[in-house]
């Protein structure tokens, strides 16, 4: 098989806690502007419908497939693209921060529920207890979200790679208190060492997107999404990088290879050995 070439966008849009109109407004928007520049695939951030750790989740989550996740399903097939997006998730008495892959004809081909939750979002988000991968015409697509990708727990990454992913997409929530100092430490340092380690290692793309914009209830009031969403190419290539702040809401369009892997099975475990390698 020949290696894919495809433009993604890489949709930094403004988020505000609890406003689900304005937010799904946002993500459409960004869809569109998308699709209108011939990007097979955008990619939306993590809780994108109500933001991250919304401290009043329980009562405005809807299921998956639901309300907020039908609105992106019509956006995909209105503007024949695939979406990546985080959503929050009500399943009977839990909450989940989940991420949904659609297909360009609008249907959810994929979804995923946080594993890494952190300690601070327990009391909001129930922890998901599965990884999958599917093929599609553009590559075989693995998503996580955010913390999943912690190099202290990307245990979770390497079995997406394992099972297939050529492209791992992840929504994320890139938060920092209010008087961080970018100039002095550069957001996104954290993120390029789990990337670049699994898109080294499996050949494979890794890309992160997160919103932009003040959090203004909850656990993290105060804080601030910054973007800088990431993608790092196969071999450790970085392909883009979004701007900082909590202002900075981008369309970054990245032109994504898929490399064909033939390597299955226990024969990884030697491929990865010969790249220096020999974790679990």
């Amino acid at each position: 098989m020949k290696n894919i070439k495809f433009k993604l966008a890489m949709g930094q849009m403004f988020i505000e806690g609890g406003k689900v109109n304005q937010n799904l407004g946002e993500a459409i928007q960004m869809i569109k502007n998308a699709a209108k520049q011939d990007c097979k695939i955008i990619v939306l951030p993590e809780c994108l419908d109500l933001g991250w750790t919304y401290p009043e989740a329980y009562k405005l989550a809807q299921p998956i497939p639901g309300k907020y996740s039908d609105i992106l399903s019509h956006a995909a097939q209105e503007s024949h693209i695939y979406i990546v997006a985080g959503l929050t998730e009500k399943a009977e008495n839990q909450i989940y921060n989940a991420a949904v892959l659609i297909s360009s004809d609008g249907k959810i081909l994929l979804k995923h529920r946080k594993i890494n939750v952190l300690t601070i979002a327990q009391d909001i988000y129930s922890i998901g207890d599965s990884l999958s991968v599917i093929k599609t015409p553009l590559g075989t697509i693995g998503i996580d979200i955010c913390a999943d990708n912690f190099f202290n727990s990307l245990a979770l990454g390497h079995s997406l790679a394992r099972m297939g992913a050529q492209i791992l997409l992840s929504p994320s929530a890139w938060v920092v208190e209010a008087n961080y100092d970018n100039n002095k430490n550069p957001y996104g340092e954290m993120w390029k060492k789990p990337y670049t380690t699994l898109a080294k290692l499996y050949d494979i793309t890794v890309i992160g997107v997160s919103g932009v914009g003040w959090i203004n209830t909850g656990v993290l009031k105060g804080h601030k999404y910054i973007g800088c969403s990431l993608a790092i190419g196969p071999g450790g290539n970085i392909l883009a990088q979004g701007p900082y702040g909590e202002s900075a809401k981008d369309l970054i369009i990245v032109e994504v290879k898929i490399i064909q892997n033939n390597i299955r099975g226990t024969a990884i475990a030697e491929s990865l050995k010969n790249k220096g390698y020999e974790g679990p």
